[in-house]
């Protein structure tokens, strides 16, 4: 279906409400008058939940992206019942709907008694209101042919699909396509499906080749009797990447593009130790010289990894080449170590001074050095070091204000565009760091303040939300399976097998006994196992991340950049595989550390105001009204040519995104709600 029958539908379909409207009455309405004006939409989606796998990942994309959702368990023996005063009624004389879309497990779901059912039924053709099918198979009940009339059914893993060009120019036209469905294990079955042929009413958006010829449905618009319904006919999750790409557009259909909430994707990755060198993996002790656990291994004699000017230069040149910025974290101090031994030249500063407006740049101290509490490496593990009197050793507030203030001034006697708000601390530290240090180190937020420090980040793996350090607050960062310690795929690769491999391998046998780890069949190759294995894995970390509207940044290393490179491929095929889905309108965002943090802490406080029932949006005609409480901030998604009230005419509202506007949005000066006017057509 092209886009102006798309279009006619939507406004048939529009015209059927109203035409209804007139001459029905929902429950709960006093008065004739009260059908005639035209209703208030709640902006908040009904999810009828039976437990399974589609509902949850439809709900997962709801609650990352912001939207106001109500569960109803079916398997809750007290639940309430779905009927017309549960869907609607009225508010100061006008009709309310209460919802406005729905979400079912299928088209007739099980623990959903017909009364309810019919209930839905009336309820959706009255407020032409929209119902999602989550996963259901393919018959004529939901538009399609049964598979066995020249469908097809079975393991969808690594097959290909193609968006429709009804489902690139309507709720999918962020997309570019296709979506192939993932192949992680091809010893297990991880996709099935029931792919049919439409029929009359049924508008596929994404389809397969069919068996006998032409095209079949794996997703598409049931329209029928004055109802839309979208019918998804493939089994899925919430960390698939097939729904990952699809979940925006399943939201923007439910919701006919006009909702609270919005969603971006979004990358960036910051380079740690910047002008300082890194230790280098000893595949014969595999263990990296200078660490406590490294026993005889003090690093005499190894080669530590640095760039070069070359490797800045090339670093620079890719950033051009691909559109992306990359975030320095650097050490200034250490690499004025590095100059002092090193004959008191340095290449690769001056190179990277030089191209200093290329780069984002991040105060990583000027040293590096443990900024928690005095550690005691007499034995292995560390501890931390204590007094006399059993007290805990921590480094100073001085101390800590010194590396935060020395490393800023370095970079601005430099010309570089540093934020001083914005920290990465060697490892983390100073931040709790468990098991030793339970606790952030006290000195830490003083001097944090004495800087003006107020986003410092943090180890996602270690602490995925965000949290107050003093009047500063965390921004968790994603580590890349890259190694710090590494220059070659052969030392990276000989690393991995050591982590993911068990003793019987060669391995240290740690992914046998953490449960968080899983283990190699075998030892990768040296000389193969980066490029094959490790790349395309880490690759699809990262894209997963980027899918699902993660702003968290990933963090590698300055050794990522020198001798071979080791970070490009895993970049170059992160951004060709997002490309190669994505449509142009829908571009990678690349925020700086302070902008995820912002990012981080409206999202948090957004969601406590929905968890405490503080938010109020609704939908009148072409009139949308958000209220929420005072210092929070609205994200709200709405078709091109809306606009926003202001103390006097409108204002375009919001960014061009995936084909909608969106912002985080507040009330203007005098104004106690966002409202916005949507366009006519």
């Amino acid at each position: 279906m092209d886009a102006q029958v798309f279009r006619a539908r939507r406004t048939a379909g529009a015209l059927l409400a109203a035409t209804l409207l007139a001459t029905a009455v929902p429950a709960g309405s006093a008065t004739a008058a009260a059908a005639e004006l035209a209703p208030r939409v709640d902006l908040t989606v009904l999810v009828v939940d039976d437990g399974g796998g589609a509902v949850g990942a439809i709900t997962s994309e709801l609650r990352n992206s912001g939207v106001p959702h109500r569960t109803v368990r079916l398997d809750d023996l007290a639940r309430p019942v779905i009927d017309a005063a549960f869907l609607a009624d009225t508010v100061d004389g006008r009709p309310r709907a209460k919802y406005q879309g729905v979400v079912l497990p299928d088209e007739a779901p099980r623990g959903m008694a017909e009364a309810e059912r019919a209930a839905l039924v009336s309820y959706e053709r009255t407020y032409a209101v929209p119902q999602v099918d989550a996963y259901t198979w393919a018959h004529p009940g939901v538009g399609l042919d049964y598979t066995s009339e020249g469908g097809r059914s079975g393991i969808l893993d690594g097959v290909r699909t193609d968006l429709t060009t009804a489902g690139r120019t309507g709720p999918f036209r962020y997309l570019d396509g296709p979506v192939t469905f993932e192949d992680n294990d091809p010893g297990i079955s991880e996709s099935y499906g029931y792919a049919g042929r439409p029929r009359e009413g049924f508008t596929s958006f994404l389809d397969v080749p069919a068996d006998g010829g032409g095209r079949a449905s794996l997703l598409g618009e049931y329209a029928r009797d004055g109802r839309r319904e979208l019918v998804v006919t493939f089994a899925y999750n919430e960390h698939q990447r097939q729904f990952r790409v699809l979940a925006r557009g399943i939201v923007e259909w439910l919701t006919q593009g006009v909702h609270v909430g919005q969603s971006r994707n979004y990358f960036s990755v910051h380079v740690d130790d910047v002008f300082a060198p890194d230790a280098r993996w000893d595949t014969e002790r595999n263990c990296t010289p200078g660490d406590f656990d490294c026993v005889g291994g003090d690093g005499e004699g190894t080669a530590p990894i640095r760039m070069t000017a070359a490797d800045a230069q090339y670093a620079a040149q890719w950033q051009r080449s691909q559109g992306f910025t990359l975030d320095m974290v650097y050490n200034a101090g250490s690499g004025e170590e590095w100059k002092t031994q090193n004959g008191g030249t340095d290449p690769l500063t001056d190179r990277l001074v030089a191209d200093r407006a290329q780069y984002r740049w991040v105060n990583h101290t000027y040293t590096h050095p443990f900024l928690g509490c005095v550690q005691d490496t007499s034995a292995v593990p560390w501890k931390c070091a204590q007094d006399a009197n059993g007290d805990t050793l921590w480094m100073s507030r001085a101390e800590i204000a010194a590396q935060i203030r020395d490393n800023h001034a370095w970079a601005v006697d430099k010309g570089l565009a540093v934020d001083r708000a914005e920290l990465v601390t060697g490892e983390h530290s100073g931040l709790k760091t468990l098991p030793q240090q339970p606790v952030d180190n006290p000195n830490l937020a003083g001097a944090l303040a004495d800087n003006g420090v107020t986003w410092i980040a943090s180890d996602n793996s270690r602490e995925p939300r965000q949290r107050p350090v003093g009047a500063a607050r965390t921004v968790p960062r994603h580590p890349m399976n890259v190694y710090y310690n590494v220059g070659t795929a052969a030392e990276m690769t000989d690393e991995y097998n050591w982590i993911y491999t068990d003793k019987a391998d060669g391995g240290s046998g740690v992914c046998a006994t953490n449960p968080a780890s899983t283990c190699l069949d075998e030892p990768l190759d040296t000389a193969t196992g980066y490029t094959g294995h490790i790349v395309p894995q880490e690759a699809r970390t990262a894209l997963g991340h980027i899918v699902a509207g993660d702003p968290r940044p990933h963090y590698v290393h300055q050794s990522n950049l020198a001798e071979e490179r080791l970070l490009y491929p895993v970049l170059d095929k992160v951004l060709a595989d997002y490309r190669g889905l994505f449509a142009d309108n829908a571009p990678l965002v690349n925020p700086r550390q302070r902008d995820v943090g912002t990012e981080l802490a409206r999202r948090a406080a957004w969601d406590n105001a929905l968890a405490e029932g503080r938010v109020t949006a609704y939908r009148i005609g072409n009139t949308v009204t958000v209220k929420a409480p005072a210092g929070v901030t609205a994200p709200v998604t709405a078709p091109e040519g809306t606009r926003k009230q202001v103390l006097f005419g409108t204002t375009v509202f919001g960014t061009p995104y995936a084909g909608a506007r969106s912002a985080w949005t507040a009330p203007e000066a005098f104004q106690s709600a966002v409202t916005l006017t949507l366009p006519s057509a």
